[in-house]
């Protein structure tokens, strides 16, 4: 459980970050790991309390509580503090198929459903798995896992973001014979192009995927199924097929001049400066797309403040970030008790390097866009913005964030991103595969399960429950192996 009195004789600490100021000057990670004596420290804080929140992956009040990959935290802590990091990393590997992932990009569950939370500071838990699992790497104890025996089975997975790697890591395991379809030039999925690569250094992303390669899996790159391969071909070719494409219909802004040059869809754009990084192994910088303008950002969340951090590295004049609903408390309130996951304001990195840079938060609360005003060329110039005010719908007794009149303004906008989210599957696919969607476009399958309609066509990730986190992508990824594996089989190991 960690020292008993751990939580009480240490605090806790995190790993350092570069000054804003000195990170933007280029593309790279930015925290400084502690070093493993320092993490065994926070390890030593874990209370192995008698209900473990942080591994409990439950809903609560329509959220997640702790991680939803059932992670053995209590016992990974325990081996951080007790320096024993193989047996730690056995451990996170029993649930986990690639903690070098959420170590850097998770919202940490775990750590906001940790006992200690309740009155206190959390278990560092999520920089204890970043230790276990770098560690492994450097001590050359994660290995190719290549199975002893091939069942003969073939399985299509459509799709290389955290959902289809997590399932083609099991099934190959499994003796399965894998090939992992991606429509763009390089593997990774959200991983690879909507995550930049300050946040996953697109490196961590080629270790997993020549890992895989080792253990057999095939990758087949700049191949869109449904037009570059019809879905019969796949059907006939493999004994089954798993949809993992993600939730990649991203939602638009209707409102007149957005037909103006200059706007993009957030992913877009990301995808667009790390392929250009990419391919110039990071020695030209795309500056062109937001060097001396003022950029506007529609919508929070990560992606919305992966724009203001990406715009902020381009060298933009102004960053300005558009959130619809109210600017959260800073603090719990009543009705967002613990363990719930807490509903308050968070300043992230990018927000951090914009508040730097340009003296003042980038977020604008309450506030939407209701129109796009374009130069003599066609480019996008200025944006007509307007505050919202929540209102309560007298028919359906739903609160609406409806308009204040009076109150729009005309802001400078050469640059805009809409990171509006995402509202489900592309119907080229579904339509292909002739699988059935929900009212939300999401795939169907029956609760709980994978398999949709159509016999021996599976889904996983965004693109079955909706925009989401990578580590329940990772989990759905998981599941849907060991649906596959039991269709096949009769039975599963996994």
């Amino acid at each position: 459980m960690g020292k008993p009195t751990g939580f009480l004789e240490y605090k806790r600490e995190t790993a350092k970050v570069l000054p804003p100021k000195v990170r933007i000057t280029d593309f790279n990670e930015f925290r400084i790991p502690l070093s493993r004596e320092k993490q065994k420290i926070q390890g030593a804080r874990c209370m192995a309390c008698g209900v473990p929140f942080c591994q409990s992956g439950m809903m609560i009040g329509g959220m997640a509580s702790g991680c939803p990959l059932h992670n053995l935290v209590p016992e990974t802590n325990d081996l951080v503090y007790t320096g024993n990091w193989k047996q730690a990393y056995l451990r996170l590997s029993k649930t986990h198929s690639f903690p070098e992932f959420t170590c850097r990009v998770c919202p940490a569950l775990c750590e906001a459903a940790c006992t200690c939370n309740l009155d206190g500071e959390p278990v560092a838990t999520k920089e204890n798995e970043r230790a276990i699992i770098e560690t492994a790497f450097e001590k050359g104890w994660v290995q190719p896992r290549i199975p002893r025996v091939r069942t003969g089975k073939k399985v299509a997975v459509v799709g290389s973001g955290p959902s289809g790697l997590a399932a083609a890591q099991q099934l190959n395991r499994r003796g399965h014979s894998v090939t992992v379809f991606e429509r763009s030039d390089r593997p990774g999925g959200l991983l690879r192009y909507g995550i930049p690569n300050m946040k996953l250094d697109k490196s961590i992303v080629d270790r997993r995927i020549r890992l895989m390669e080792k253990e057999g899996v095939t990758f087949v790159t700049s191949t869109n199924v449904g037009v570059d391969i019809p879905a019969r071909d796949l059907l006939k070719e493999y004994d089954r097929v798993i949809l993992a494409c993600g939730a990649s219909n991203p939602r638009d802004i209707k409102v007149p001049g957005r037909d103006a040059k200059g706007i993009y869809f957030a992913v877009d754009f990301l995808g667009k400066v790390t392929k250009q990084l990419l391919d110039s192994g990071f020695e030209k910088v795309p500056y062109e797309l937001a060097r001396g303008k003022h950029v506007l950002v529609i919508g929070g969340g990560d992606t919305g403040n992966d724009c203001v951090g990406t715009a902020v590295r381009l060298g933009a004049a102004s960053v300005t970030q558009l959130e619809m609903m109210p600017k959260p408390p800073a603090e719990r309130t009543p009705s967002n008790p613990w363990p719930e996951w807490p509903k308050v304001l968070k300043t992230d990195y990018g927000q951090e390097e914009a508040i730097a840079v340009y003296g003042h938060d980038p977020r604008v609360y309450q506030t939407t866009v209701t129109e796009f005003i374009k130069d003599k060329k066609g480019n996008v110039s200025k944006a007509k913005i307007i505050k919202l005010k929540s209102e309560k719908d007298e028919k359906t007794g739903r609160m609406n964030m409806v308009p204040v009149e009076g109150s729009e303004e005309v802001i400078e906008a050469q640059l805009v991103l809409i990171a509006a989210g995402f509202l489900g599957s592309e119907k080229y696919v579904t339509d292909a595969f002739k699988v059935a969607v929900n009212g939300r476009t999401n795939v169907e399958t029956e609760r709980g399960k994978y398999e949709t309609c159509v016999p021996g066509v599976f889904t996983a990730g965004d693109m079955h429950r909706g925009q989401s986190l990578v580590v329940w992508a990772i989990r759905e990824g998981r599941e849907a192996a060991k649906a596959v594996d039991e269709s096949l089989m009769g039975y599963s190991n996994l």
